[in-house]
């Protein structure tokens, strides 16, 4: 069940003040993993977790629009057009749903975290199956990107095999103490909490306080040590 927003009052008056949150977001082919975290960057918290369809379930080609078949990329420019702008379609529908989601819970997310496995250059690979995929990679973190542009929405992309670097040179301590944060965080929603999930929270963790320093690592730290005793006391 999704958490819900604890209420901010401040004495005298009512505070019109909403949490600050941030969506970390796993693009996959096809579909994405979204995470919606709020409280701060010393003590984050996991507020909802759910799937989102990047393509059309009816027609399954929009899953890999840039395959013609199993290793093959796809020549013929008319489907890839007829296909991509499915996909475009599909996209802006689930990200104004899942904004829509976030509004009726009390949350207005301005920023997202787009985790991808590549953005490499589809044009710089000559196997032509890695360049469909590639293709692809590029298609769903676009038409992600463009559907939280249009609800102002800033995007930031990180590449999933730097983000546990990244996150310790944010906060300070390992890439081994994130990974175990990160499966902390988990709690509040339960199982499962996949490799997907984990890298969609950590994003949207990472988007709470950019370029935090100073006294707040030391902070991040404290943090992170009371969640690698609370795992260790449940193993």
């Amino acid at each position: 069940m999704p958490l819900q927003p604890k209420s901010n009052k401040v004495k005298g008056k009512r505070s019109k003040a909403r949490p600050v949150t941030a969506i970390g977001c796993r693009v996959k082919s096809g579909w994405a993993m979204t995470v919606l975290v709020g409280g701060s960057v010393t003590a984050p918290r996991v507020l909802d977790r759910r799937r989102i369809e990047l393509s059309d379930p009816t027609v399954p080609a929009t899953v890999q629009p840039y395959h013609a078949a199993f290793g093959t990329e796809q020549t013929d420019a008319a489907a890839v057009r007829r296909l991509t702008r499915l996909v475009a379609r599909c996209a802006s529908q689930s990200v104004a749903s899942l904004l829509r989601t976030y509004h009726a819970m009390g949350y207005r997310p301005r920023r997202i975290a787009l985790v991808v496995g590549s953005t490499v250059d589809p044009a710089s690979i000559a196997n032509q199956h890695i360049r469909a995929h590639a293709h692809e990679g590029r298609l769903f973190r676009t038409v992600v990107q463009a559907a939280a542009t249009r609800h102002r929405i800033r995007s930031t992309v990180i590449l999933e095999r730097e983000l546990y670097g990244v996150a310790a040179r944010r906060f300070g301590g390992s890439p081994q103490r994130i990974q175990q944060a990160a499966t902390a965080l988990g709690q509040a929603v339960g199982r499962p909490w996949r490799t997907e999930d984990k890298a969609a929270a950590v994003g949207a963790w990472l988007l709470l306080a950019p370029g935090r320093s100073g006294s707040g690592i030391t902070r991040v730290c404290c943090w992170l040590n009371r969640t690698a005793v609370t795992l260790n006391s449940r193993l």
